[in-house]
């Protein structure tokens, strides 16, 4: 079914997204890198009590909000963990969306809440968060998607699915519960995603609305760390959290007959924070003047009137360590390393804002060789050019909103 939007749109070789996921969604929901917001770290909300994405906040105005407001009924269904559904109910409302279902993330202290997958302890308006014992978490998910676009297939429809499929744990599967391995489960997880994908495809064509319907198909970051598989013969490891091709560097498809053009493969430079941006120009609006965003609308490149458009680098920001001082978050580093790149090149930014490394993708997609201390001139090129990059950033990345307001560990301390 993934296959067949790839053959049937426009499937992107370069596109980024962060080297986690909440980093990643909030890039997407935002329009705005993490240095901008200070999710630059999955700092797992429920779980820990820091962070909290705040919607007072400008700069976390998201994508639903806006789409809210150009007449769009709103869903999401999966995960968030970018706030406390204990202590913030109305999270989602707030954030722009009508309607929802998603796993709350593992709540500190209870313990229920740490399954996704079976027996999924999931947050909805009407009930609020339990269990649904006996149940497979991606079907909840899928199936509320379903039913909010029966109800509203009259009507102009924005919904979001931040899958928990493929994350750890390593699960069978309904269709196959004898799948053993954490590479034999990762597979069955795979073609899970994929049946779940024809599912929301098929109801979309029974409903009549396939053709008015554009969808984006992308992740949150690299396949798993533990997971060695191959791709059309080639051997390879995941990455995710890091920031090497295989962390950062995922599937993007768009999707919609008669509209996006098919069977096109296309270089340009994508990354997550063109989302919001994009689905602004296609649902008919703009962008509120005062709204910072680093992201570039990409319509005119899926709709095929250009084959490119005026951005000529993307980035990749995650690092982990932190600590709580009396102002909040606190990152390991003031500036977070990062990387760059264009359609050829990529540099590695550490945290002094300095080049590392410089690869050239086009003949090193593995980033084995280091060419920093080249002297030809194409290369000294590059690394002027994203030194101007780099000089556009913050010195300092943002930090989120941090409250003393549950019993998480980093309370009580």
């Amino acid at each position: 079914n993934i296959d067949s939007l790839a053959k049937g749109g426009m499937k992107f070789h370069n596109a980024y997204s962060m080297g986690s996921c909440s980093p990643s969604r909030t890039t997407l929901l935002t329009g705005k890198y993490p240095f901008r917001t200070g999710w630059v770290s999955h700092w797992d909300v429920p779980r820990w009590g820091v962070g909290y994405f705040d919607w007072k906040k400008k700069e976390n105005t998201t994508f639903a909000r806006i789409m809210k407001e150009l007449g769009y009924a709103t869903a999401i269904a999966g995960k968030w963990q970018i706030n406390d559904f204990r202590v913030e109910p109305n999270a989602l409302k707030k954030h722009g969306f009508d309607d929802w279902a998603l796993w709350t993330g593992f709540e500190t202290g209870n313990p229920p809440s740490d399954k996704r997958y079976k027996d999924p302890y999931i947050n909805t308006p009407e009930d609020g968060s339990r269990t649904y014992a006996g149940k497979f978490g991606p079907d909840i998910y899928t199936e509320r998607l379903i039913k909010f676009m029966r109800k509203n297939k009259d009507e102009p429809m924005c919904l979001y699915y931040p899958m928990p499929l493929l994350h750890r744990p390593f699960v069978p599967t309904p269709d196959e519960p004898s799948a053993k391995g954490a590479l034999g489960r990762h597979k069955a997880m795979v073609r899970y995603v994929d049946k779940m994908v024809g599912q929301l495809v098929d109801e979309l064509d029974e409903l009549g609305i396939r053709e008015q319907t554009i969808i984006f198909f992308t992740s949150d970051n690299g396949t798993d760390v533990l997971i060695n598989g191959s791709l059309n013969g080639k051997k390879g490891k995941g990455g995710k959290g890091t920031q090497t091709e295989a962390g950062v560097c995922g599937p993007f498809i768009v999707n919609c007959p008669g509209t996006i053009p098919a069977g096109v493969e296309t270089d340009a430079l994508t990354d997550l924070s063109n989302m919001l941006p994009t689905f602004v120009e296609l649902g008919g609006g703009k962008l509120p003047k005062d709204l910072i965003v680093d992201g570039k609308s990409i319509a005119p490149v899926i709709l095929g009137k250009k084959k490119d458009y005026d951005r000529d680098w993307i980035m990749a920001l995650s690092y982990g360590k932190a600590r709580l001082d009396e102002q909040g978050i606190l990152p390991g580093q003031n500036f977070g390393p990062r990387v760059i790149r264009d359609k050829q090149y990529k540099v590695w930014v550490d945290q002094n804002k300095n080049i590392t490394r410089l690869h050239d993708l086009k003949k090193d997609p593995a980033e084995e060789k280091n060419l920093l201390n080249s002297k030809q001139k194409k290369d000294r090129k590059a690394v002027a050019k994203f030194k101007k990059v780099i000089k556009s950033f913050p010195n300092s990345d943002g930090r989120p909103l941090y409250e003393k307001r549950t019993a998480n560990s980093w309370d009580r301390k």
